[in-house]
C-alpha cells in the first residue's frame, strides 16, 4: 500500500477544518487489519526506494521524560527490526529500560514461525494485564510477523482489548505516526499492511554492541514453502541497492565493527528482483570482500537459489567466512516436494559436492523438519542417511506443527505425535554424534576468535566465535573483548569448544 492508498483509507476528524499538519488538533483514526488473502498475492507492483526517512517535526520531543521497553521473540530479521524501532523511539526522544515495570510503552516483537512462539506471545501479554491496569497512561503494543495475520489480530481484538496498538511488518517506519495515534485515540490502533513495495533507506537503529552487526539485504520471500507463514508476513522479495549496502557496511567498518552478517529470509534471491541490472548475492559479496572488516557471514539461504557465481566469490575466502547455514528441512525428495521446497535429495547432495569442492574445509549447518504430514519411517530413514552423507556441523532440528493459513495447515496431521517424538530423538542423537566428531578435530589446533565478552556462566572466562561459529570459552585479559585473539584449543565438548589464549601469531586453521 503506497502513501496515497494510505491516506485514501484514513478517517479525518470532521470536527477538525485545520490543515492536516495541525497534529495539536487534528489525527488519523487507523483501523487496518491484516488479509491473509492480499498477503498471498504477488503483484508487479514497482518497488519504491525511499532515502529520507526522518522523524517529523511534529512528532520530535514525543518521548521526553518517556522510557520504552522491547522484548524481540525469534529470528535474527526480528533482532534487526528491534534495532530500527529502538532508533525511532530514541529519536522521538525515549530512553531505553531493561525493566517493562518502569517503562511508558511495551512492544512486543513478535515471531509467527511456530505454534509455540505465538503461545508465549500470548502469555507475556496476560502478565503485561497488571502493569495496563495499574497504569492506564502505559501504551501496550504488538508488532512483528505474528501481526500480519488475521487470526491473531482477530484473537486480541477479541481477547485481550487492553493492548493499545497492533502494527505490522511493514509499518515499523510509521511508528511516531501509530505511537501519535495510540495517546489520542480511545480504540485500539491497528496497522498491517497486507501489500507492500516500498524499501526504507536511513531509519535510525540502535545496535547491540559494537563488535557484530546485522545488515538486511532484503525483505520477503517468494517461495511459498507449504508449512512456512514468512511469504505472508514479511511479503515478496525486495532487495536494497547494492550502493546502498556497501555505504552501510563501510560505516559500520569504519565505526570498528568486527563482524556483518547479511540478512534476508531468502537472502541468496538478492537481486533476483531488480530489473535494470544483472547483479546477485555473488556480486554483492565480492564487492563486500574489499571493504576493511574482518568477517562477513550472511543467513538465512535457500538451496533452489544457491547459484556458481556465489559459490566462486566464497572460495576467494578473505573476509568471507567458511560457515554456510543451508536448510535442508528433509531427506527425502517425495517428502521436499509435498513442501514445496523445489529441489531434490540429489539435487541438494550435488549443490554440496560443489561447495566443499570449491570450500574443501567449510563447515554446512542446516534446518530440518520431522513428522512432516505422510512423512514414513522409510522417508525420516533418508533424513537419517543424508545427514550422515553431508556431515553437518550441527542442524536445528524442529516437530513439525500446523500454522493457520499455510497449505501444509489443510493436510492431515497424520503422523502421531510420539512417533515425531521419537524420530526428532534419533535424529538429535545423530546431531550430537557428529557435531562431537567434528569438535573433536579442533584439539591441539589454533583458531581465530572474535571475543564477544565475558561466558554466561563464568565472568572470569572469556567467550567468542571462530570463523566456522564455534564457541570457544578461555581464559583472557578482558581488554580481548571485542578483538581477533588466537586460541589453542585444548578440550572439545559436544557443542563448545575449551582453549586458552596464545600471545603469538601462528597461522590460524
Amino acid at each position: 500500500m503506497n502513501e496515497k492508498q494510505r491516506k485514501a483509507t484514513t478517517l479525518v476528524n470532521p470536527s477538525d477544518k485545520k490543515s492536516e499538519k495541525d497534529y495539536s488538533k487534528y489525527f488519523e483514526r487507523i483501523y487496518m487489519p491484516p488479509s491473509l488473502k492480499d498477503a498471498k498475492k504477488r503483484g508487479k507492483e514497482e518497488v519504491k526506494y525511499h532515502k529520507d526517512f526522518e522523524i517529523p517535526e511534529q512528532f520530535k520531543g514525543m518521548g521526553n521524560g518517556r522510557n520504552f521497553y522491547i522484548r524481540t521473540y525469534g529470528c535474527q530479521m526480528n533482532e534487526h527490526d528491534t534495532e530500527v524501532m529502538a532508533g525511532i523511539f530514541m529519536a522521538l526522544g525515549y530512553e531505553p529500560t531493561d525493566r517493562p515495570e518502569d517503562a511508558n510503552v511495551i512492544l512486543l516483537n513478535t515471531c509467527a514461525i511456530r505454534e509455540n512462539a505465538e503461545n508465549k506471545v500470548f502469555g507475556e501479554i496476560g502478565h503485561l494485564k497488571p502493569l495496563k491496569m495499574e497504569n492506564p497512561d502505559l501504551l501496550l503494543g504488538v508488532c512483528g510477523c505474528m501481526s500480519q495475520e488475521e487470526s491473531v489480530v482477530n484473537k486480541i481484538l477479541k481477547q485481550y482489548q487492553y493492548v493499545d496498538m497492533i502494527f505490522g511488518t511493514h509499518n515499523i517506519h510509521r511508528l511516531p505516526h501509530i505511537l501519535n495515534e495510540a495517546y489520542m485515540s480511545k480504540e485500539m490502533v491497528v496497522e498491517v499492511w497486507s501489500k507492500e513495495g516500498d524499501v526504507i533507506e536511513n531509519l535510525p537503529k540502535v545496535r547491540k554492541g559494537n563488535i557484530k552487526a546485522w545488515v538486511n539485504i532484503m525483505y520477503g520471500c517468494d517461495k511459498f514453502c507449504t508449512y512456512c507463514i514468512v511469504p505472508y508476513t514479511r511479503g515478496k522479495e525486495r532487495s536494497r541497492r547494492p550502493e546502498d549496502i556497501i555505504q552501510e557496511v563501510r560505516h559500520l567498518a569504519a565505526q570498528g565493527y568486527q563482524e556483518i552478517t547479511l540478512l534476508g529470509q531468502n537472502v541468496n534471491a538478492y537481486g533476483k528482483d531488480f530489473e535494470d541490472m544483472e547483479y546477485g548475492l555473488g556480486d554483492l559479496m565480492d564487492e563486500l570482500r574489499n571493504i576493511d572488516i574482518p568477517r562477513i557471514r550472511f543467513t538465512t539461504s535457500h538451496p533452489r537459489d544457491f547459484d556458481d557465481r556465489l559459490i566462486e566469490v566464497l572460495a576467494k575466502r578473505g573476509n568471507l567466512v567458511e560457515h554456510i547455514h543451508l536448510p535442508v528441512q528433509s531427506g527425502s525428495s517425495d517428502i521436499l516436494k509435498i513442501m514445496a521446497r523445489k529441489y531434490t535429495r540429489e539435487q541438494y547432495l550435488e549443490l554440496v559436492r560443489k561447495i566443499k569442492e570449491a570450500i574443501p574445509d567449510v563447515a554446512l549447518t542446516t534446518d530440518i523438519i520431522v513428522g512432516f504430514p505422510n512423512e514414513t519411517e522409510e522417508q525420516f530413514e533418508e533424513t537419517l542417511s543424508l545427514y550422515r552423507e553431508v556431515e553437518f556441523d550441527s542442524a536445528y532440528t524442529f516437530i513439525y506443527s500446523p500454522r493457520e493459513g499455510t497449505p501444509a495447515a489443510k493436510m492431515k496431521d497424520n503422523v502421531p505425535m510420539e512417533v515425531k517424538k521419537e524420530r526428532l530423538q534419533r535424529l538429535n542423537n545423530l546431531v550430537n554424534e557428529i557435531s562431537a566428531k567434528k569438535m573433536k578435530e579442533y584439539e591441539g589446533k589454533i583458531v581465530e576468535v572474535l571475543v564477544e565478552g565475558e561466558s554466561k556462566n563464568n565472568p572470569d572466562i572469556l567467550a567468542g566465535y571462530t570463523r566456522k561459529n564455534k564457541l570457544v570459552n578461555f581464559r583472557g585479559p578482558k581488554s580481548a573483548i571485542g578483538q581477533l585473539v588466537k586460541v589453542k584449543i585444548t578440550k572439545a565438548k559436544t557443542w563448545t569448544l575449551d582453549g586458552e589464549m596464545v600471545e603469538e601469531a601462528v597461522e590460524v586453521n
